[in-house]
């Protein structure tokens, strides 16, 4: 089957694109007067729509193409993981959203202010943008690695770059002008894109299987195995419910990528429904991407196949798109793969946006003039999205040739780079909510300290072979040990 783009395909891809022009323009006519409604939507944000937002906010190229590999590889137990998310959106909807909408929060890291003053919001806020302009471009690399393979059946340079460039002006198209409302209601469409082309291409292969009992072949290889209790599997129960839990209370709670469209909502009991109802929706689409890659396995049990394009490996879902996907369905994978990447960058340029406008400079320029109007931050944080959006396409095009010319593992860095900062995210908001010790002298210990020790236990730094789950485990128990080192002199409220 020819592996290049048709002219039904390009008709797909064109309607795509026209559909994110219509749309972005529409969602831009929206009138926003100050920085926080660009940021918060003047807490407006339907319920259902936070949810679907967080739902594709949380998937990515990477997710999009990497969940079918995992149940081809091995079985259905990754979706785990979401259980595991669940228990920890439970455990946010209780404890963080009331604290944030009571202090009527623009940014997660504004908590800390309360506790620890101004320094410890903008220590936390720099933490987050340092590990998200790595991870988040890492992503960008990876989804444009996507989009030029399938499009351009190649990953040159200038075809990966163009590839970056389909998905920063994608996300730019949404965020600049209409802020985190349209990046929400782009999020819906993208969820719907990525999600449909997901079910047709599942009918596809299981309408293709015939005269195979499909059952009886994945039960005989137990690749139908939803709970794994062997503890050197990746999601075993008790990495679930110990490293993995905190992982999903860092990325649900105290990442503003993923808080920022909670913080939106009309008030603190639909932000915790949101964070819920956006887990159950996610664990069926989940469990969708997985049984792609029970019947890819099934597909492709008796046939040899070599996972590698131009010397980059890829995911059993990539070759299958790149070798046998037809006319038509090419097209609508592809745009598939570029609504999950646009539903990460474009939420990543907004929250990066609010936490450099609203933690760092605003405090910064209301000290310098006081009387500074809200049109001069309106303007600083749209400026803001584009110098971020410039950083993620320099970070993207250096991870392409890092990726080319060095065996250093950056990209598992830079990807696992937002769990490093976590662990000293989670240390210092433990301690400032839970406890009542903890100094603001100690909250940049505390965060680097997370940091270092989950790099610590790298393989690549000092030969640690140690599972992910306790990493998590050890760093936040570190970050929250220096946290616990001093008690305030006084009962003081930073303001």
């Amino acid at each position: 089957m020819s592996s290049t783009f048709s002219g039904l395909d390009w008709l797909v891809f064109g309607s795509y694109f026209l559909i994110l022009a219509i749309s972005s323009y529409l969602f831009a006519q929206t009138k926003i007067n100050s920085s926080k409604e660009y940021f918060t939507s003047a807490n407006t944000m339907p319920l259902i729509g936070v949810a679907i937002s967080i739902v594709a906010t949380s998937q990515s190229a990477a997710t999009f193409l990497g969940v079918p590999e995992f149940s081809y590889v091995h079985d259905f137990s990754f979706i785990g993981f979401y259980f595991s998310a669940l228990l920890a959106v439970i455990f946010i909807a209780k404890f963080f959203v009331p604290r944030f909408y009571a202090i009527n929060a623009v940014t997660v890291y504004e908590l800390l202010q309360n506790r620890y003053g101004e320094s410890a919001k903008k220590q936390a806020g720099i933490m987050f943008l340092l590990g998200r302009i790595m991870a988040s471009g890492a992503r960008l690399y990876i989804g444009a690695l996507a989009v030029s393979m399938i499009l351009f059946l190649d990953i040159g340079f200038i075809h990966m770059f163009s590839s970056i460039l389909i998905l920063i002006v994608g996300a730019l198209a949404y965020s600049y002008f209409g802020g985190i409302k349209a990046i929400i209601y782009s999020d819906i469409i993208q969820a719907l894109t990525y999600v449909g082309a997901g079910i047709l291409v599942f009918w596809y292969l299981y309408t293709s299987l015939t005269n195979v009992d499909i059952l009886h072949i994945l039960q005989a290889q137990h690749k139908l195995r939803l709970v794994d209790t062997s503890l050197g599997a990746k999601f075993n129960l008790v990495g679930l419910l110990s490293g993995w839990l905190l992982l999903n209370i860092a990325a649900f709670g105290l990442d503003q990528d993923m808080t920022q469209r909670v913080l939106s909502c009309k008030n603190r009991d639909d932000a915790a429904k949101s964070l819920v109802l956006s887990i159950l929706i996610t664990i069926p689409i989940v469990l969708l991407f997985l049984a792609i890659g029970a019947l890819l396995y099934v597909h492709y049990q008796t046939t040899q196949i070599t996972q590698n394009f131009h010397g980059e490996s890829i995911t059993i879902f990539m070759y299958y798109i790149l070798n046998e996907m037809p006319s038509g369905l090419r097209g609508l994978v592809t745009v598939g793969a570029i609504a999950a990447a646009l539903s990460s960058t474009n939420s990543v340029l907004g929250a990066m946006a609010s936490v450099a406008v609203e933690d760092i400079y605003k405090p910064y320029k209301r000290t310098k003039s006081p009387k500074t109007d809200e049109a001069h931050f309106l303007k600083a944080s749209r400026l803001a999205v584009l110098l971020f959006a410039l950083v993620l396409v320099v970070m993207a095009t250096l991870s392409y040739f890092w990726q080319k010319e060095s065996q250093l593992p950056l990209i598992s860095f830079a990807l696992g780079v937002m769990s490093f900062a976590y662990t000293g995210l989670l240390g210092v908001f433990f301690s400032a909510i839970f406890t009542k010790r903890g100094t603001p002298t100690l909250v940049p210990y505390s965060l680097a300290g997370g940091f270092l020790t989950i790099l610590a236990l790298q393989p690549y730094i000092f030969g640690i072979h140690i599972g992910f789950a306790w990493q998590m485990l050890i760093g936040t128990g570190a970050a929250f040990g220096i946290m616990q080192l001093q008690k305030p002199i006084s009962n003081k409220i930073f303001t």
